[in-house]
């Protein structure tokens, strides 16, 4: 039970640093809370048009997800505990929570699909790359990056049971889903209402008061 908490804690304190943030102040940007749609975010942070912020806030929070994950591993390995793929699915789904309510920014944390994809890739390759093709694919096709998330977080946990993936990672991976679906809630709203913005559109979103 102490490793258990000691990768949860890691992971969440881990997940809980907000690159979007981070990267905004380290590049002079304004605060991501403070525009466009109010995420900390690659895709929000893409909208101050400097795209070298955003693709590092992209691969922070995405490499934030797979470190959690490889080093609960490791944690594991190194202390013959033989409940790895346990820790695994635990820190990935602590890093997540980590990133949805950071503890170093009030608890206002991203949406969490570059956090979310990483956990994915680092918990199975396979799956990670399955469903980064789904998002693409939908993303082409629909030129929507939230209905692309919306679809991924649906399928993620049919592709986890498909991968074989262990039942503490398809229990992780199926709490994460909710939790994304629950984070677009108002994407889904906009959606429906045609009201959505299409990648590449140029559109920004009502700005935050």
């Amino acid at each position: 039970m102490t490793i258990v908490l000691l990768a949860a804690l890691v992971a969440y304190l881990l997940g809980s640093l907000s690159f979007a943030v981070i990267v905004s102040r380290l590049s002079g940007l304004p605060d991501p809370y403070s525009y466009g749609s109010g995420n900390p975010g690659a895709t929000n942070v893409l909208r101050t048009g400097r795209k070298l912020a955003a693709l590092l806030t992209l691969a922070g929070d995405f490499g934030k997800g797979v470190v959690a994950v490889l080093l609960a591993t490791q944690m594991a390995r190194a202390g013959e505990w033989p409940g790895a793929e346990l820790l695994a699915a635990v820190a990935g789904l602590a890093a997540f929570l980590g990133h949805v309510f950071p503890v170093f920014f009030g608890f206002r944390g991203g949406k969490g699909v570059a956090t979310a994809a990483g956990i994915l890739l680092a918990l199975d390759w396979r799956l990670g790359l399955a469903i980064l093709a789904v998002w693409l694919g939908v993303a082409f096709v629909s030129r929507y990056s939230s209905l692309a998330a919306l679809v991924a977080s649906l399928l993620a946990p049919f592709v986890a049971i498909w991968v074989g993936l262990s039942g503490a990672g398809v229990v992780a991976i199926l709490m994460m889903s909710i939790l994304l679906l629950w984070r677009h809630r108002s994407n889904i709203v906009r959606l429906v209402q045609g009201r959505e913005t299409r990648i590449g559109s140029g559109q920004k979103d009502v700005p935050v008061p």
